[in-house]
C-alpha cells in the first residue's frame, strides 16, 4: 500500500499552520543571524543576557557578534568552515554561535565534559578547524591537547571571570584561582581579547537560509554519535513553531531561565533562539546546582523554565520552607527524557507552577510534539504534533505501512525542522528515513484525539524470552511508589531468557523500603514478564550535564560484572 493510500485510515496527525494576515507563522525559511538583527533593531536597550547579574543588552550583544565575527574571518573562516564550541553557558556562547553564522561558517556543539576521545571524534568526524572553550583548567587542558593532536588550526580560550560582574570577578579569581587555567598565547592558542581585538567590522557573506548552520552530534548512548545536519531554515521554522505554541508576543519582556546547556539542542532552540527571536532576557547558568538556582529564582524571576525531569523533580521534593516563588513563570516545559506523571503531579502540586511536557530530538532540531499551554494537558502524553509537523505511527518490521489509530509502532516525523541527514553518512542518513519521514527510533501510538503517548525506545527494548519489555513501563511504575524519586531500568543477561530487567532506584527518605518490597509492590502494576529480576538501590544514580538520568554507565556496570 503507498503512503497516501493508507492515510485515510491509518495513525497520521499534521498540526496546521497559524496564519495571521494570510501569512504562516511556521516555515518562513530565514537566516538565524536575521533574528538578531531584528530583536537588536527593535529593542537595542533591552537585557539580552543576565550572567550571574551581569546584564548584556540586545544592541550590546549584536555589536560584540560583529567585531567577533570580523575576528573569525581573520583567523580564515570563510563560508563553510566549522567552529567547535566547548563551552558553558556564558555570554561567550550567544556571541560565538551568531558569529560564527554572520562570518559563514557552521556551528559545531561540543560537551565541555567530554573525554580526549569523544573529543577527537568529534573534531576528527565534523573537520573543524577553530574551537573556543572556556579557561576552566582542566576543560582548557584537555581541548588543547586533543587541538594539538588534530587539525585544529586556533583555540580561543574564554576567561570565564572576564564575563562576571564586578565582585563575583574578584571572588572568583580568589576562590577558583587553582581552577584556572593559564595556558600560554601562541600560534595555535589566544585568550578572547587577544581574538576579539582582530575584529572589526565582518564582510558580508552570501549564506542560503537552506544550508547547514549546526552540526548537533546525536547523543545516544550506544553507537558512535553522529552529526545531525540543522540548517538555519530547520532551526527558525522550530522557534517560530515555539511562539505560535506559546501563543505569540508579549508587550512585556519575557525572561527564559538557561540551566540547560545551550550546546544541548533542547536549549538552543528553547532558550538561545527563541529568546532571541522575541528578545527575551536570557538567564544563563553556567550548570545545574541546586543552591544556584534557587538563588537565580528569586532574584531573577523567570517567564519560561524550560529543564529535564531531575530539575523538577529536585525542585519537587523540596521541604516546604525552601521551594521557590515561580509565581511569575507562565510554564515550564519538560524535555530531554520522559516526564514521570507522579513528578508531573508532585511538581505542580508543591510549586503551582503549570508543567508541560513536549519531545524531540537532535534531528528535529529538536521539537515534534509538545502538550498545550493552555488546554487538555493529558496524563502521560508527550502532547500534539507541534506546529507545521506531521506526525506518523508506522509499523516497526514494515515501515512503510502506516498503522492503524491506536495501534504502537515506530514514531515518525515530518516538518520543516527536520534535519536533511547525518554529516558525511549517507547510509546512516537513508537509514533515519522512510518514506521521507523522519524515523525517531522511538515505540509509541497516537490517540482519538491526536495526543502522542511514548511508549519506550525501540534500541531500549529488553528482549525477555521472546517478549517485549519497555523500560519506561516498569520505570513509571516504579515512580508510583511514594518513597521512590528516581528510577532507572536496563536490560541484563540472563541465562534463561536472555535478557532481564535490572531496577537501580534512589529513595526518600533513605531505607524507606527494600528492593524486596519494591519488587513486591510492583507484582499488580506491571506483568510478570515485566517484574525486575533485581532491584539496586543507590544513593544516587549517574546523569549527563543536562541532568538527564543516564543508563549508559549502569549498562557498562553490569556488563563489567558479567565478565568477571
Amino acid at each position: 500500500m503507498s503512503d497516501d493510500a493508507s492515510r485515510d485510515t491509518s495513525t497520521t496527525l499534521a498540526a496546521p499552520l497559524a496564519v495571521r494576515n494570510g501569512v504562516p507563522l511556521v516555515a518562513q525559511p530565514r537566516l538565524l543571524g536575521d533574528l538578531l538583527a531584528r530583536s537588536a533593531t527593535r529593542f537595542p536597550d533591552r537585557p539580552a543576557v543576565d550572567f550571574m547579574g551581569r546584564i548584556t543588552t540586545w544592541g550590546a550583544l549584536a555589536a560584540d557578534v560583529d567585531r567577533a565575527a570580523a575576528a573569525l574571518q581573520a583567523l580564515g573562516v570563510v563560508k563553510g568552515t566549522r567552529v567547535a564550541l566547548c563551552l558553558p553557558n556564558t555570554p561567550y556562547y550567544p556571541v560565538l554561535f551568531y558569529a560564527t553564522l554572520k562570518a559563514g561558517g557552521i556551528v559545531v556543539n561540543v560537551n565541555p565534559l567530554y573525554v580526549e576521545r569523544e573529543l577527537t571524534h568529534l573534531i576528527e568526524d565534523s573537520g573543524a578547524e577553530i574551537i573556543a572553550t572556556c579557561d576552566i583548567a582542566d576543560i582548557q587542558a584537555r581541548v588543547l591537547k586533543v587541538a594539538g593532536e588534530t587539525g585544529i588550526r586556533h583555540v580561543i580560550s574564554c576567561p570565564i571571570a572576564d564575563v562576571l560582574p564586578g565582585l563575583k570577578k574578584f571572588g572568583y579569581k580568589l576562590v577558583k584561582r587553582k581552577e584556572i587555567g593559564r595556558a600560554p598565547a601562541s600560534a595555535r592558542h589566544l585568550y578572547y581579547a587577544a581574538f576579539m581585538a582582530k575584529g572589526g567590522t565582518p564582510r558580508p557573506v552570501a549564506v542560503d537560509p537552506h544550508e547547514v548552520a549546526v552540526l548537533q552530534y546525536t547523543g545516544g548512548t550506544t553507537g558512535v554519535p553522529k552529526a545531525a545536519m540543522l540548517s538555519h531554515a530547520n532551526i527558525v521554522a522550530n522557534t517560530d513553531a515555539m511562539l505560535v505554541h506559546c501563543g505569540g508576543e508579549v508587550p512585556d519582556q519575557d525572561r527564559v531561565l538557561g540551566v540547560l546547556p545551550l550546546f544541548h539542542v533542547f536549549a538552543l532552540t528553547n532558550v538561545l533562539t527563541f529568546s532571541t527571536l522575541v528578545a527575551a532576557g536570557m538567564i544563563l547558568l553556567p550548570r545545574f546546582e541546586l543552591k544556584q538556582l534557587l538563588a537565580t529564582l528569586k532574584r531573577t524571576r523567570p517567564t519560561y523554565f524550560p529543564a529535564v525531569p531531575t530539575i523538577y523533580n529536585a525542585l519537587a521534593n523540596l521541604p516546604a520552607g525552601q521551594r521557590p516563588d515561580l509565581s511569575a513563570i507562565k510554564v515550564c516545559i519538560s524535555g530531554g527524557a520522559p516526564l514521570p506523571v507522579e513528578v508531573r503531579h508532585a511538581f505542580e502540586a508543591n510549586t503551582g507552577a503549570k508543567l508541560v511536557e513536549g519531545y524531540g530530538l537532535s534531528e528535529a532540531s529538536p521539537i515534534i510534539t509538545c502538550n498545550p499551554f493552555e488546554g487538555v494537558n493529558k496524563e502521560g502524553s508527550a502532547g500534539l504534533p507541534f506546529p507545521g509537523t506531521t506526525i506518523e505511527i508506522r509499523d516497526r518490521e514494515d515501515p512503510t505501512r502506516i498503522v492503524p489509530a491506536g495501534e504502537k509502532g515506530e514514531i515518525c516525523a515530518r516538518g520543516p525542522q527536520i534535519m536533511a541527514g547525518y554529516w558525511h553518512k549517507p547510509a546512516e542518513t537513508a537509514a533515519a528515513f522512510a518514506d521521507g519521514a523522519l524515523r525517531t527510533g522511538d515505540v509509541g501510538y497516537l490517540d482519538a484525539d491526536g495526543y502522542l503517548f511514548i511508549v519506550d525506545r525501540i534500541k531500549d527494548m529488553i528482549l525477555c524470552g521472546g517478549y517485549n519489555v519497555y523500560p519506561r513501563v516498569i520505570e513509571e511504575a516504579l515512580y508510583e511508589h511514594p518513597a521512590v524519586v528516581e528510577a532507572v531500568v536496563i536490560g541484563v543477561a540472563d541465562a534463561h531468557r536472555g535478557q532481564a530487567p535490572k531496577a537501580f532506584v534512589v529513595l526518600n527518605p533513605p531505607g524507606a523500603a527494600t528492593p524486596t518490597e519494591l519488587r513486591d509492590f510492583l507484582r499488580d502494576k506491571i506483568s510478570k514478564i515485566e517484574l525486575p529480576r533485581e532491584v539496586e538501590i543507590r544513593d544516587t544514580l549517574p546523569k549527563t550535564l543536562i541532568g538527564k538520568l543516564s543508563k549508559k554507565e549502569l549498562v557498562e556496570e553490569e556488563l563489567a560484572k558479567a565478565a568477571r
